[in-house]
């Protein structure tokens, strides 16, 4: 019922390699008990679901992750906060976190965006960004990696994973819209299945990754559009529905008592 907490359940996480000491994965809909149109683990605040039921779900994903995972207000811009324990991001309007902190994990929500975990693991400094089309034309990814950076890491040693996005295949946008977006990241242009223009956030995120200097990159390459156990609020749109949730990105610097990677 609207208001109650959802039931105790697991978080599955499909966890990607970001080097020693690093725990960091992505979300599905798997599991969770929100209702039709957020149906599965709605890790979105903002987006009409019960609130209880997704405090519980982000309540369930930190026993999963075993520390407080922090999100920011994403706002489809640059800005990049530096978290520490016990503080959070205090209400901060950013689509990058970095943290060099054991005791806290970082996460990013997204529902067609593109999540990207970064890590350093011998300088032991981790970051999540939420790359939207707007987020990577603002340079969100340039300004995470350069807090890093200035944190201590090395972008030679950053092991960085893609997530889950809306694949060029299917984003379709108006020509000059992808022409704009290929004025600042050529790779990014795109074409739809259908021929019609098209943005690649996959491929755009990459070739900055790549151009920041960061040493290896991982890609999930599964489309959010045409998954349908990934929330998609394109296709949400497409098939007339209210709302959509949405799933996270989440990595964490393991302590000495942290879970297994896996």
């Amino acid at each position: 019922m609207p208001g109650h907490p959802a039931p105790e359940h697991d978080v599955e996480l499909d966890v990607v390699p970001l080097g020693a000491g690093v725990l960091g994965g992505f979300t599905s809909r798997r599991g969770g008990r929100s209702a039709p149109p957020w149906e599965g683990l709605n890790l979105g605040d903002a987006v009409g679901d019960d609130p209880g039921v997704v405090t519980a779900h982000r309540g369930a994903l930190e026993r999963r992750v075993g520390v407080p995972v922090v999100f920011a207000t994403q706002v489809h811009g640059a800005d990049v906060v530096v978290v520490r324990p016990g503080r959070g991001t205090g209400g901060s309007r950013a689509d990058g976190l970095v943290t060099t902190s054991a005791d806290v994990a970082l996460g990013v929500y997204v529902a067609d965006c593109a999540p990207v975990l970064l890590a350093d693991p011998r300088a032991r400094v981790v970051a999540a960004a939420h790359a939207g089309r707007p987020g990577l034309v603002a340079g969100v990814l340039q300004a995470t990696v350069g807090a890093m950076v200035r944190a201590g890491a090395d972008p030679a040693r950053i092991v960085a994973a893609v997530g889950p996005c809306i694949a060029g295949a299917s984003y379709e946008v108006p020509a000059a819209m992808r022409d704009d977006v290929a004025a600042v990241v050529p790779e990014a242009a795109a074409r739809t299945a259908a021929g019609t223009p098209a943005v690649d956030l996959t491929a755009g995120v990459r070739a900055v990754l790549l151009r920041c200097g960061v040493g290896t990159v991982h890609v999930d390459g599964r489309d959010t559009y045409a998954d349908p156990q990934l929330y998609s609020h394109r296709r949400a749109v497409h098939e007339g529905a209210a709302a959509t949730g949405r799933f996270a990105g989440v990595v964490r610097l393991l302590g000495t008592d942290g879970p297994l990677a896996g």
